[in-house]
């Protein structure tokens, strides 16, 4: 495994990879070779032509290219790197989220708090799908699988149902008899699964941002928020994403 570090200031740099250094000597069954960056531009060209890295600890902070464009380059080209943000201010989580980063931790970084984050991340490579965790769509080829997490969002178009996946393609169902609340009860009850509007039930897990009327989704398509469930969607997607920093 490879576990890049960027951040600009050389002192926190050091001290990153001196954590880095410790939790592999207390880690044995772990090992990953290290690289790290000063410059955000030299890592970012890296990331273009397909240098990628199995785990990022990234600045957010940073002249020329912040953390953020980083992660948004890593995310654009497909990589689905693990990503931890390092900070001084708390005031980019949201922006951090986008990314689909699984820690955002505040300098002075905490030893305790990196080497969870550290856990975390390194626990996630080679995992799988939970094979039960599947949502069949009746459509005119027969009954189709997909994954929850491959899910990006469902709408509900004159009574079919367009099942948008993650990559772009579409399952479509036949006519459904029942109400799209029933047909998607199963995945409203998970806790990444929001209905924001009558027609459209969204994974938060590929939500990139919450707009003034609209849920922002990672493909780019901006999708209706209700006004009838506006604050409600405002609090779930705000608990949401909290959650993920804990």
């Amino acid at each position: 495994m490879k576990v890049i570090i960027c951040d600009d200031n050389v002192r926190d740099l050091q001290t990153i990879e001196g954590l880095l250094i410790q939790y592999k000597l207390q880690h044995s069954d772990r090992a990953f070779e290290l690289e790290k960056f000063s410059d955000p531009s030299r890592l970012y060209q890296e990331i273009t032509e397909g240098r990628a890295a199995d785990l990022y600890i990234l600045d957010m902070l940073m002249p020329k290219r912040t953390g953020i464009d980083l992660g948004k380059k890593i995310r654009n080209c497909g990589h689905k790197s693990i990503i931890i943000y390092l900070t001084s201010s708390d005031d980019y989580a949201l922006d951090a989220y986008g990314v689909h980063a699984i820690r955002y931790l505040l300098k002075p970084i905490r030893e305790e708090k990196l080497f969870e984050a550290l856990d975390y991340g390194l626990s996630l490579f080679g995992k799988k799908d939970d094979a039960g965790a599947v949502y069949l769509v009746k459509t005119k080829e027969g009954l189709a699988r997909t994954p929850y997490s491959k899910i990006e969002y469902i709408e509900n178009v004159n009574r079919r149902l367009e099942v948008h996946l993650v990559g772009g393609s579409t399952l479509k169902s036949i006519f459904i008899r029942r109400s799209f609340e029933k047909e998607t009860e199963g995945l409203a009850a998970e806790r990444n699964f929001l209905q924001i509007h009558k027609s459209f039930l969204v994974n938060l897990d590929h939500v990139k941002q919450l707009g003034m009327g609209v849920m922002i989704m990672e493909s780019g398509r901006q999708l209706p928020v209700s006004k009838a469930k506006a604050a409600m969607v405002k609090r779930e997607y705000l608990l949401f994403v909290s959650g993920k920093y804990r």
